[in-house]
This record gives C-alpha cells, structure tokens and sequence, in this order.
C-alpha cells in the first residue's frame, strides 16, 4: 500500500505542486488550507478524477493545535495515520518590526512554526509504530540570513531550520528523517507582490537568472520523501546559487 502523505497549505503554490507530484504516483492525499474551501475542493476533485487516488480535503489553521487535533483524529479514521508529513503552510509579512502589532506576530509565528510543533507531534506516534517516516519543512533562504523588513518572518524560518536539526536527530534512530528546503524565490502569490521593475531587478541578483518554479521545490520533496535514508537534518537550499 502506497503511504499516505499530509500536505499543509496546498490549495495553491508550492503546496499544490507538491500534492499534484504526490498524486501522480498515486501516493493517498491529506491536503489542508486554511481559506480557501471552494478551491481547495475542486482541487481535491481535480486530483481524484485525474489520478484516481483518495484525497482527504480539510480546511482550517494549521496554526491552532485544536483544529490540528481534529484533523488527526480524521485522518486516523479514514487513512490510520501520516506516513510522509510536509510542512508547508505558511505566511509572510514586509514591513518595519516596530509597526507590527503583538497579534500580527504570534498568527506569523503559530502559522510558519508552531504549526510544525503541532503536526509532528502527532504524526510521530504512527511513524514510530511503522518504523519509518518522512517530515519534510518548507523553509526559506531568509532563515538561514535574515531579511531587512520580513524579522518575523526571517524568525519563524530560521526557528524552523533549528526544528529540523533537532527534531532529526531525536528521530534518527527510529528510521524517521527531518530535513527541510530552503526556498529563495519562487515564483508564487506570495511573491507577486513584486512589481515588474522589482523582478527583474531581483533575476539580476539570482545567478540562474530567474525565479524557481514550484515544481522544482516539488520535485525535490518528492525525492526526499521517497529515497535518501541516510540523508536528515538537513536545509536543502533551493534558490539558483542566490544566497
């Protein structure tokens, strides 16, 4: 039986690339978003008519541990438990650290960080039952060096990485890897807030020239979470030789 595969955010982006690379290798499907009901369902649709696979759909924070317990017991219900856990799901904020507001700061941080405390927690259980595991975390080149005008975000990123590290060597002897991809820029939504000007002017600086696609972070989850054994606690930069 193929292992069923939780991917947090995937109604869009890299979470969506990387369900849809899943899926065509006919791997079970857990997929979350926390806004997007209407397309996260014709996406769920999209996958089980195309691929012929079980997709779980469900919609909510994944940074509020009691939503996150919800869909555990769902999944443990309907697919006995995660095999392969990505997490994805995350937010960005620009703007100077002294005009961002207490609330602003802890949904940044509950969503890119905590989140990943909340699903491992609770996929780790199954993992150890079967011996075996993969947790793959969507991280940023901003948590490795930080970024002018992103400090929260650039702290939940490298709080992340700092996951990754420790929670892979706490998992290594019972044959579950922890490593995480370090993305530059990826041509997503979240990056379209770049202005024309602004992007070219960012492909200058990236030696490959151009943004990463959310296929290639796709591909490379994919063969993280299907090979490698050997091969955790680590952050896999991804970002054309930028930083």
């Amino acid at each position: 039986m193929k292992k069923t595969v939780l991917i947090t955010g995937a109604s869009r982006g890299i979470g969506r690339a990387i369900a849809e690379r899943f899926a065509q290798e006919g791997y079970p499907l857990v997929i979350n978003c926390r806004n997007s009901a209407a397309e996260l369902s014709k996406f769920q649709k999209h996958l089980e008519q195309l691929y012929h696979i079980p997709v779980l759909a469900s919609v909510g924070n994944i940074g509020e541990y009691e939503y996150v317990s919800r869909l555990f017991s769902q999944i443990a219900e309907q697919c006995s438990g995660v095999d392969i856990l990505i997490n994805n799901a995350g937010i960005s904020h620009m703007g100077l650290l002294t005009d961002m507001s207490p609330e602003e700061w802890q949904n940044l941080i509950s969503i890119n960080l905590s989140s990943a405390f909340y699903t491992s927690q609770l996929a780790i259980p199954h993992m150890l039952s079967q011996k075996a595991g993969k947790i793959i975390n969507i991280s940023s080149v901003w948590g490795n060096t930080g970024s002018s005008c992103e400090v929260a975000y650039s702290a939940s990123k490298g709080g992340l990485n700092a996951f990754t590290k420790a929670l892979a060597k706490e998992l290594a002897p019972s044959n579950i890897q922890v490593n995480a991809i370090a993305c530059g820029c990826i041509d997503t939504a979240m990056n379209a807030c770049f202005s024309a000007n602004e992007r070219r002017a960012l492909e200058d600086e990236i030696p490959s020239g151009r943004f990463g696609t959310p296929l290639e972070v796709a591909n490379l989850a994919f063969m993280l979470a299907t090979d490698h054994n050997y091969l955790t606690g680590q952050i896999i930069t991804l970002d054309g030789g930028w930083c």
